[in-house]
């Protein structure tokens, strides 16, 4: 760790990192209520709606993103804290092997258990922003902005202020990975534990390059193969 960056402690990291996560979904929720008439009780519903889940993935993302470098730069070097640095080739290469390894297990333990490797939100999210011709901003908004927030916020900040010593990295990669994997209840517990999975994944190779920019790539190619599949048992 450089003495350019000096972390919070761990519990003012979490209260931020949660602050953080909650602004950005208010600030996505008034972002539907002003453009959408949305009210909170239908925020469940915004798969079924193409333009709503646009609107409120480019609104959350980028103020939660903001909220985290503004804290990050209190400390010190905002890239440096949030892990914003460029991997190495070989780093590269093991990461997308890794993510491509998992990805394949999961659809098979999917298909071995009898499930649609499709998800339902998935389903509607993709045929809803179809319909209202928003495919290219879905797409980006999952492959780019999604990674972006998530990865600052648990791989990139929440990382910082808990990994004080080496040998806290697995507690710290797991547990980081749990909360990653319980804020997507969109989803059901066998597709929470794949997010687990992944999560564990994205915090080693975090853990193990330094890089947040490599765990967004990997976590954008994750989020474009669902899509891929989507686009493929719609259109196969």
């Amino acid at each position: 760790m450089s003495d350019a960056v000096k972390p919070f402690g761990v519990f003012a990291t979490f209260v931020i990192g949660a602050f953080a996560l909650f602004v950005g979904q208010l600030s996505g929720i008034l972002a539907l209520s002003l453009g959408y008439g949305l009210k909170l009780s239908e925020v469940a519903t915004l798969a079924q709606d193409g333009g709503a889940i646009v609107l409120f993935i480019f609104v959350s993302a980028p103020v939660q993103v903001a909220l985290l470098a503004l804290a990050a730069s209190s400390r010190g070097n905002v890239a440096e804290y949030l892990g914003y640095k460029l991997p190495r080739r070989g780093e590269v290469i093991i990461a997308i092997v890794g993510v491509a390894v998992l990805i394949a297990i999961g659809d098979t333990v999917s298909w071995l258990a009898g499930r649609n490797i499709v998800d339902r939100f998935q389903s509607d999210m993709y045929q809803a922003a179809t319909a209202a011709n928003l495919l290219p901003l879905l797409l980006f908004a999952v492959t780019i902005l999604i990674p972006i927030g998530e990865e600052t916020l648990f791989r990139g900040f929440l990382f910082q202020g808990w990994l004080k010593t080496p040998q806290q990295a697995w507690p710290v990669i797991v547990f980081t990975a749990g909360i990653f994997a319980i804020i997507h209840v969109q989803y059901d517990w066998f597709l929470i534990a794949q997010v687990f999975a992944f999560g564990v994944l994205f915090g080693w190779i975090r853990w193990a390059s330094g890089s947040t920019i490599l765990t967004m790539v990997m976590h954008g190619l994750v989020n474009l193969e669902g899509m891929v599949e989507t686009m493929l048992s719609f259109n196969g």
